[in-house]
């Protein structure tokens, strides 16, 4: 049967034409690919650019309830400009300088040594280092919390103490308490990096390597002028990622610090607006504090990208 039949069939049953026109039209070149990209667009408008742009509006309100508020322009922004802000984002960005300086290096040194030919055992060394990451941070915070408790009996007091140091108080200084948020982070974090860096290792030729051998290069040769270059997506890629975990922190902070916190130590942004938005019914402020942590995140990244080259044109 001919298109021209199968017309002619169809225009004698309106319902079959009515369903004949549907067909094409979804099955056409032009309207499919919208058909395919329609629920990324609906959840990111529903999920994201909805919530975003009433947070935006929200930033400028004072509001009462659910549905009363009232526009008090940037009134929220002067006010949230106190020594707490201040205290939390410095706290965020000393916690993501130290975990970067950690979540780099050591997953790349696991990586390599993991894609080595030398090293037996492989997939029980990935097991043991990337069990961790499926690990919720408030179970592995209060295992943490236990282990580092102010008793004398604590498990990591105790060790001390067989080394003649004074038992110490770990969550009431601010040193160490940034030191257990750090730890806590890294030995959750590590084992996530390190695939992203396997991966990134097992996609190398191994004839650069090879080649390099035959010239003479060094293991720490071969490291600094073959590895380290051809990892360089996959480190800005962990870098980025690192800068926004570090600065929308919240679960470290609350499982060491869930009640109080003296002189604001282990405070962070987040946490900040968790306090303004639903311990002190603000929401205003606590909106305009996440616009703030979002236009600081962003700019954050956009310089360390800057850095790296990535808004370089590429040389014909």
């Amino acid at each position: 049967m001919n298109k021209e039949a199968v017309r002619q069939a169809y225009g004698q049953n309106p319902k079959a034409k009515k369903a004949f026109s549907l067909r094409r039209i979804f099955f056409s070149e032009k309207f499919a690919p919208y058909l395919f990209v329609a629920p990324f667009l609906l959840s990111f408008l529903i999920f994201f650019l909805y919530p975003t742009a009433s947070t935006i509006s929200m930033s400028f309100q004072e509001v009462h309830g659910l549905s009363s508020s009232k526009f008090i322009g940037l009134d929220n922004y002067r006010r949230m400009f106190d020594e707490h802000f201040f205290n939390a984002l410095q706290t965020n960005t000393i916690y993501t300088i130290l975990s970067l300086l950690l979540l780099i290096p050591i997953p790349i040194v696991f990586a390599v040594f993991l894609n080595s030919k030398l090293i037996k055992g492989k997939t029980l060394f990935k097991s043991v280092i990337f069990i961790p990451a499926l690990t919720s941070v408030i179970v592995a915070g209060v295992s943490f919390r236990l282990m580092f408790g102010e008793a004398d009996t604590a498990f990591i007091n105790s060790v001390i103490a067989k080394f003649g140091i004074s038992p110490q108080n770990w969550i009431l200084n601010y040193s160490t308490g940034m030191m257990l948020m750090v730890i806590l982070n890294t030995w959750r974090t590590a084992g996530i990096n390190m695939v992203y860096y396997l991966a990134g290792l097992q996609s190398i030729p191994e004839e650069l390597y090879e080649s390099a051998e035959m010239d003479g290069a060094s293991v720490f040769s071969k490291f600094y002028w073959i590895t380290l270059p051809l990892l360089k997506p996959i480190i800005i890629y962990t870098l980025t990622i690192g800068i926004f975990e570090g600065y929308r922190m919240f679960g470290e902070s609350y499982v060491f610090w869930n009640e109080g916190m003296p002189g604001d130590i282990g405070l962070t942004i987040v946490r900040f607006i968790y306090q303004q938005a639903f311990q002190r019914n603000d929401m205003g402020m606590g909106s305009a504090i996440g616009i703030t942590l979002l236009l600081i995140v962003l700019t954050v990244n956009l310089i360390q990208l800057k850095m790296f080259g990535l808004f370089k044109k590429e040389s014909d």
